[in-house]
């Protein structure tokens, strides 16, 4: 090759990388605008002081919100109902909505969810002195439903039972216990007979991987050790056929038949066999299921709202100032996914005891890629 032809080889490749720079440019400013684009159809639903600071939502088939109030926060008060005018109210009622006293109100709730039916199923932790428990109200005649309880072997040392999910059409309900290490795992509930099991304990698929939860250039600890959080967000799809499930501290969405979760004469090895991986996600905290199969992911180191497309990709929908640790979903009967905002990495767990919260506790909305189903 003469010096010619070697300057004209050069020449195009210089050319060629440019070009590339030019396309990856492009791409990356389509693709901010676009999120740009999206937030301004992220809107704020409600706004709450420092007493109310949410934990999870759920939507009755009728359109009627509820919430956890987190206890990382440490407030009596554990739920509360969400008006259309943004104001709440305790939740069931005055006896109930706070900590647990007689008989009545709660321990600690975090994870809610509604049947069909308008049951209000919430997950009350377990703790040294006393069982887990699953509270159902009854929103429609508004009277306690049934208490389930919650206790060893099903639960361990140290179970925090974190997020559930309702399977209307086989009656159970699946509960995401956050506990350490690898007895992370997934609780099955009949809610027929109460009857619980423990799966896919001491399983990758619910394990936190090895890595950090990094916030505003800060990594989260819980007792001076970097969180290292297993399975939490849990959903089912509006079918109810499939289970979808990941770690907190987990770069993976997972998910398995329903029919396979009930089916006791699986062995773990089995069961653990029926297991997918569905696509790749951030750390996150909660996820939700449209109709076409796209999984919403809160996205808490980022602060942002993304989704895992069918095809296992992952892909930003919002990122905006108002997302500070956006946390629990739920699909309203507007046809709109509601999620809440509540600033954790601020909380005393979470940053060395002090509550160094903002006042940025919220419920914000936005309209789904498809269409999905009340409740989550």
């Amino acid at each position: 090759m003469n010096n010619s032809n070697i300057y004209i080889f050069i020449k195009r490749k210089t050319i060629m990388k440019e070009l590339l720079l030019a396309v990856i440019y492009s791409i990356a400013l389509l693709s901010a605008a676009t999120t740009s684009a999206n937030n301004n159809k992220l809107n704020t639903v409600a706004i709450f002081d420092a007493q109310h600071p949410p934990g999870n939502i759920a939507i009755t088939p009728s359109g009627r919100k509820f919430l956890s109030i987190h206890g990382f926060y440490g407030q009596k008060q554990k739920i509360m109902e969400l008006f259309k005018d943004g104001t709440t109210k305790p939740y069931p009622n005055e006896a109930w909505a706070y900590a647990y006293n007689n008989g009545k109100g709660f321990y600690d709730v975090l994870g809610i969810n509604v049947s069909a039916n308008g049951i209000l199923w919430m997950l009350d932790t377990s703790g040294p002195d006393h069982a887990g428990r699953l509270v159902g109200w009854d929103t429609i005649n508004e009277q306690l439903h049934k208490i389930i309880y919650l206790a060893k072997p099903t639960i361990t040392e140290t179970s925090f039972l974190n997020d559930l999910a309702v399977d209307n059409k086989n009656g159970y309900i699946y509960i995401a216990d956050t506990a350490q290490g690898s007895q992370a795992a997934i609780i099955t509930v009949n809610i027929k007979t109460g009857a619980a099991r423990r799966v896919l304990q001491n399983s990758h698929y619910t394990t936190a991987e090895n890595i950090n939860i990094v916030i505003e250039g800060r990594t989260m600890k819980i007792g001076g050790q970097a969180a290292r959080l297993g399975v939490n967000p849990i959903t089912l799809e509006p079918n109810e056929n499939w289970l979808y499930f990941g770690s907190m501290s987990g770069t993976s969405i997972y998910r398995i038949a329903t029919s396979a979760m009930i089916d006791e004469s699986l062995s773990s090895k089995a069961l653990e066999q029926k297991v997918e991986r569905y696509g790749t996600k951030p750390i996150s905290d909660g996820i939700i299921v449209d109709g076409g199969g796209n999984v919403y992911v809160t996205d808490i180191t980022n602060g942002a709202i993304g989704v895992v497309k069918p095809s296992g990709d992952y892909e930003v929908l919002f990122k905006n100032e108002r997302l500070v640790w956006p946390d629990g979903f739920s699909y309203g009967a507007d046809d709109k996914i509601y999620f809440t905002v509540n600033e954790l990495h601020r909380s005393p767990p979470l940053n060395d005891g002090k509550d160094g919260s903002q006042g940025q506790f919220s419920v914000l909305s936005f309209e789904p890629l498809v269409k999905g189903k009340v409740g989550r």
